[in-house]
């Protein structure tokens, strides 16, 4: 299954490693240095240039970052990120 992310962006869902909301994840003074670092690193895609409202990291080596217009609420709910949590069995 693959997600869209904006624009003309699509990535694999087996791919994502985390979605985050940019507001809140970008708090941390680790989540900085992490974007920074990526950003150095010539790893991050930027989807569109509206206003960047969450990350994407994938699990490609090295882990890539795409910054995206559309909320993480939104991008976890097409994913259907939340609806595989609920239906995974407890051990």
């Amino acid at each position: 299954m693959y997600l869209h992310l904006g624009q003309h962006t699509l990535i694999r869902t087996k791919d994502i490693l985390g979605i985050f909301d940019l507001d809140t994840a970008s708090l941390s003074r680790h989540t900085r240095a992490f974007l920074a670092k990526a950003q150095q690193d010539n790893r991050v895609i930027t989807v569109s240039e509206e206003l960047p409202k969450s990350f994407i990291v994938t699990t490609h080596q090295p882990p890539k970052v795409y910054i995206s217009q559309i909320s993480a609420a939104t991008l976890k709910k097409r994913s259907g990120f939340l609806q595989d949590l609920g239906s995974v069995e407890h051990v």
